[in-house]
């Protein structure tokens, strides 16, 4: 889905209001875990212009360096709550903005392209493999996943995200109850994957998009540190989606927010299966 940190680590920074408050507080306290999920959909284009998505494409820019800033992950919302070991070279003081393309199709492949002082960084999993070529890293050969980028990137979500058709892929949804994130009142959903794996996703009680999810654990200098991603600046995309365009995550004790800005979105674009196989 187009949520949370859009991908897994290639080793640098690559998941309407509808009434008043009053009336807000009195509606919240009668929805079931269900029926928020249904406004959710609903409010992002429906069940019928999702399921009708067989690939997508994004293309945009990514904050890099800063002093303050720890690896970033360009990444499909997560699933579960493994952790990645995160390595990288030296940050630049400045942040700069990297373009990036990335490319899905159903089911669960991916491919990111991240343009780096004129070289391409690639980042492919087509399911089942994932494969990495790094330049920037003086590292021009085909690299397998790692095993921790394999447990990440077979955590993902399909390209629709979590909540929507959850049923259909063995997920349980419950409420946890409101809390505010921010100003705004959400619902705190749990969602239990198929194979056991829990994420907690936060849903505006007056939009019913998603404000905020839990990211992977990211160890930085030898400590797993929470991660916690921002959706922001929702508009209406190709097909009728309606989908975020700023993506802001922070990482536990890492001053610097980073951010993912979408600029154009594509829907069910001609991606050839040769996309996401490694070459030879």
């Amino acid at each position: 889905m187009l949520r949370k940190s859009l991908g897994i680590c290639i080793g640098l920074t690559l998941a309407v209001s509808l009434g008043m408050a009053a009336d807000v507080h009195e509606s919240r306290g009668k929805l079931s875990a269900s029926e928020i999920v249904d406004k959710n959909v609903a409010a992002r284009g429906g069940l019928k212009a999702w399921r009708a998505v067989e690939t997508i494409s994004l293309q945009g820019k990514l904050g890099a360096g800063g002093n303050q800033s720890a690896t970033s992950t360009l990444a499909m919302p997560k699933r579960g709550t493994r952790h990645v070991q995160q390595t990288a070279p030296a940050r630049p003081t400045e942040e700069t903005q990297l373009s990036f393309v990335m490319e899905m199709k159903r089911s669960h492949k991916s491919r990111i392209e991240l343009q780096f002082k004129g070289q391409t960084a690639i980042q492919v999993f087509d399911g089942t493999h994932g494969w990495k070529v790094r330049p920037f890293l003086n590292r021009k050969e085909v690299e397998p996943y790692t095993a921790d980028e394999m447990k990440a990137a077979s955590a993902q979500a399909e390209l629709d995200g979590q909540l929507v058709d959850y049923e259909a892929k063995g997920s349980r949804i419950e409420l946890a109850g409101n809390e505010k994130v921010g100003d705004r009142d959400t619902y705190k959903l749990v969602v239990t994957t198929r194979d056991g794996q829990v994420q907690h996703i936060w849903v505006d009680a007056q939009s019913y998009l998603e404000v905020k999810a839990e990211g992977t654990p990211r160890r930085l200098d030898g400590k797993l540190h929470t991660v916690e991603v921002y959706y922001n600046e929702y508009r209406k995309a190709p097909g009728g989606l309606v989908v975020p365009y700023l993506y802001e995550t922070r990482v536990e004790g890492v001053k610097q927010t980073e951010k993912i800005q979408i600029e154009s979105v594509l829907v069910n674009p001609k991606l050839d299966d040769a996309l996401f196989t490694r070459p030879n």
